[in-house]
């Protein structure tokens, strides 16, 4: 265990002992998957209440950094666990349940930012970034062509060879070689007449109307991480979202 800091000074004091356990998830001092402290550890640690303790855990757990499994403790949340191998797709078939779901690397490129996307991920004039593009496909059909674009001082070492390792599983490629977990995505989405690129790889006619979905991921402390923008062939799918009140 590390040295315990110093105790929160201000209410509410559940918020700043979250605010330390976020710090420490930020830190790398427990990774993806890694047991947390029980409750008990945690209270001594911070000099407060089990009870504290207990709704800081909480609310951690709501946002889905924390996973608590009953009886064997609360552990840092990971993409290796979750059932969906892709978390935000949102397409899915006019017909049928969606299944067979796979990538296809097209290539990845290293290039100096163009302004809108470094102003997205927060990037100052003149970074680099990585341009990746694949497919997309549902039962063997082509329906996505994508095109993300990821700062480069974050993943240093990406390659090709890399990507296709991890069988373009991209969320879970970023946390286990490079450490940054996907918490949250936002999303615009426009109907567009599709780029020749996306037209050609996903076998549609020239200029036919995509869904355009541009998605910007962010990490800890709300550091955007990912943009990607995804061309979507509509014809025998739809785009499918469930909304809780």
């Amino acid at each position: 265990m590390k040295p315990a800091p110093d105790s929160p000074a201000f209410q509410p004091l559940y918020r700043q002992i979250k605010e330390l356990i976020t710090q420490s998830l930020v830190s790398g001092e427990w990774g993806p998957g890694d047991p947390i402290p029980s409750e008990l550890e945690l209270a001594s640690r911070f000099n407060v209440s089990q009870g504290t303790v207990r709704k800081a855990v909480s609310e951690l757990a709501e946002e889905k950094l924390l996973v608590r499994q009953q009886g064997r403790g609360t552990f840092v949340a990971s993409h290796a666990q979750e059932r969906s191998q892709f978390p935000f797709l949102r397409l899915t078939p006019d017909a049928g349940q969606r299944s067979e779901l796979s990538a296809t690397l097209l290539d990845l490129r290293r290039m100096r930012g163009d302004s809108a996307s470094l102003r997205l991920l927060g990037l100052s004039s003149g970074s680099s970034i990585y341009v990746l593009r694949r497919i997309l496909r549902l039962s063997d059909k082509p329906v996505c062509y994508e095109e993300i674009r990821l700062p480069s001082n974050r993943f240093h070492g990406l390659t090709s060879q890399v990507v296709e390792q991890h069988e373009c599983m991209l969320y879970s490629m970023y946390e286990g070689r490079f450490g940054l977990r996907v918490l949250r995505a936002e999303e615009r989405i426009k109907a567009v007449a599709a780029p020749d690129e996306a037209a050609v790889a996903l076998g549609a006619p020239k200029a036919m109307p995509m869904l355009l979905i541009e998605r910007v991921a962010f990490t800890y402390g709300g550091e955007a991480c990912e943009l990607r923008r995804s061309y979507n062939d509509t014809r025998q799918h739809h785009y499918w979202n469930q909304i809780n009140g």
